[in-house]
């Protein structure tokens, strides 16, 4: 398994590090929960391992945000906290396991087994998201709408990718800051109108119906009708 692993305690993170690679599996390692979220967006893993207490962002809000952005890797949740309004907060934001530390590493393998298997009976993830006549070819990267392709950036196809995820419903500028450019500190910023402006030019301007909604006051949507 591809496995993200984030940990500030360095003593124990190269120990988990060592018995997970020993196991077969490959480790990528970073101890900031920035960091994680920016990891986690930009390679694929098949499951993360993920200390609550961090620099920068705890796990629970690394989770919450994945999760809001549509990620769905299963994360195994690390914590010195035991008590049940924690575990209940960790599991309410999304992570699929919860172990207590201190743990015995064979308990953490096979916790990563577990999450791993139930993984595997999930059922796959769409490669196409489509709102009306606009598809979007997440594997290969596409647009197309009415079969005609759309030429997009990344940061265009991220906005639109995050737009058709949730379909009908409204997003905020800040919503859309978080899930698109990974930041929400700068609410004020016109960058989100500036690429929704970009997005309407390619996707809606020569073709019918319109797509993409602004909702005044609240933020964008795109839906039928």
């Amino acid at each position: 398994m591809h496995l993200l692993l984030v940990e500030d305690e360095r003593r124990l993170a190269t120990a988990v590090r060592r018995v997970l690679e020993e196991e077969g599996h490959v480790v990528d390692y970073v101890a900031d929960g920035a960091d994680a979220l920016s990891q986690a967006r930009s390679e694929e893993y098949d499951a993360i391992v993920l200390d609550v207490m961090l620099p920068s962002l705890n796990g629970y809000e690394v989770t919450r945000r994945l999760r809001s952005g549509g990620n769905k890797t299963p994360i195994l949740m690390l914590t010195a906290r035991d008590g049940v309004q924690d575990r209940v907060e960790g599991l309410d934001a999304g992570a699929d396991d919860y172990l207590v530390k201190p743990f015995a590493l064979a308990e953490l393998l096979a916790r990563i087994r577990a999450i791993g298997r139930r993984a595997q009976m999930s059922p796959a993830e769409p490669n196409t998201l489509r709102v009306g006549d606009l598809e979007l070819d997440l594997r290969r990267r596409e647009a197309r709408r009415n079969g005609i392709r759309i030429d997009l950036t990344t940061k265009e196809f991220a906005l639109l990718e995050a737009l058709m995820r949730h379909p009908g419903q409204v997003l905020t500028r800040s919503q859309l800051l978080d899930l698109v450019w990974n930041y929400d500190m700068l609410t004020e910023s016109n960058v989100v109108d500036t690429y929704i402006h970009y997005l309407r030019t390619k996707v809606d301007k020569n073709f019918e119906p319109k797509l993409i909604r602004t909702v005044r006051g609240a933020g964008y949507a795109i839906r039928e009708g």
